[in-house]
């Protein structure tokens, strides 16, 4: 062990400054919106200018943006409007924050198996949970590698089911050269510190419905209806909404988003190269065509090859300076107490 101590090195942490393009445009920033004195984003610029450009970026006609990743699949998931016993299907290799809105709108998870490969739901995964009751998929590109989005939504299509693509770790990701957020009715984007750009927490929802983005707007703003000619509050919902602070660093982190991404893939391609082939060790699994943005880099580790496998591997790798983990989350959602122990209302 003192041997692999004097081989560690200061990797960057997306968890400081050392890993993250935080600078002096998102001060600038931030000066101007204390300055300006309207730090809510019902007055201000710098969130309304958040929304036009993500929207811009990805060619979708409505983007808006919200308080964190799950605040925006909570959007979603009431957009769609599910009634009470409503099944959504998803993945239980996903955070809590994106399954938990389904409960609070009244629905049923029903969680799909996945892939062994890429831990992603597929169409062949999903079909066997669809029931007379489904009312949509949420499908989540993890790590930053897309789902298999044409067979999922012509899946979705003959059943006549909404899609709702969870790309909180997938900025920029393609699947078979179209962008992720893109192919579904919604798409939803984190900005939490360790995403490829952050404002520290946020959100961003896009659709291209016009009715399902009002809904999506609506339920970010308690449902009140901004702009209508006689406004009210139309239907139960939440503020969701998000701070000028925090859109002033996103609108400064947009433009930083194409380098955070390429130099994600690079580094990851580069890793790649080293290790494929070696024993033990599988690298991700990136489908022909398909575009992996690497939130996070996972690999497969074969404990007959390699002694005590991922746990002792991430102990090495630690030991060597290398942030690791050995698993995403430590168990699948379903396991968790909310779920086996029903914690929920009351």
């Amino acid at each position: 062990m003192m041997q692999e101590l004097e081989h560690a090195v200061v990797l960057p942490s997306d968890q400081d400054a050392s890993g993250r393009t935080l600078g002096e445009e998102e001060i600038a920033f931030l000066t101007a919106a204390i300055q300006s004195g309207t730090l809510t984003s019902t007055k201000g610029e710098f969130v309304s200018t958040l929304q036009e450009q993500w929207a811009a970026k990805l060619g979708l006609p409505y983007a808006y943006a919200c308080s964190s990743g799950t605040s925006a699949i909570h959007t979603a998931v009431a957009a769609i409007d599910p009634e009470p016993g409503d099944e959504i299907i998803t993945s239980p290799i996903t955070d809590m924050g994106a399954i938990t809105p389904i409960l609070y709108q009244g629905a049923i998870p029903v969680f799909a198996d996945v892939d062994s490969r890429t831990a992603n739901v597929t169409a062949e995964t999903l079909e066997p949970c669809l029931s007379e009751r489904t009312k949509a998929i949420i499908v989540t590109h993890l790590f930053g590698n897309p789902c298999a989005m044409e067979p999922i939504m012509a899946l979705a299509e003959r059943h006549g089911v909404s899609v709702i693509e969870d790309c909180a770790q997938a900025y920029l990701a393609r699947c078979a050269g179209q962008l992720v957020g893109t192919i579904g009715d919604i798409g939803c984007f984190s900005l939490q510190q360790g995403k490829h750009i952050t404002t520290g927490e946020g959100g961003l929802v896009v659709a291209r419905d016009a009715a399902l983005a009002r809904r999506m707007r609506l339920f970010i703003n308690k449902a009140w209806g901004y702009g209508d000619d006689e406004p009210d509050h139309y239907f139960l919902a939440l503020n969701s909404r998000m701070n000028e602070l925090q859109g002033a660093v996103a609108v400064a982190q947009l433009p930083k988003l194409d380098f955070s991404v390429d130099n994600r893939i690079a580094t990851a391609t580069a890793l790649t190269e080293r290790i494929d082939g070696l024993p033990g060790i599988t690298p991700p699994h990136v489908r022909a065509g398909d575009v992996h943005v690497y939130w996070k880099y996972d690999v497969r580790v074969d404990a007959a090859v390699v002694p005590g496998g991922t746990v002792a591997l991430a102990q090495r790798l630690k030991a060597r300076g290398i942030a690791s983990a050995p698993r995403y989350i430590q168990k699948p959602a379903f396991m968790c107490e909310v779920f086996q122990k029903q914690r929920t209302f009351g």
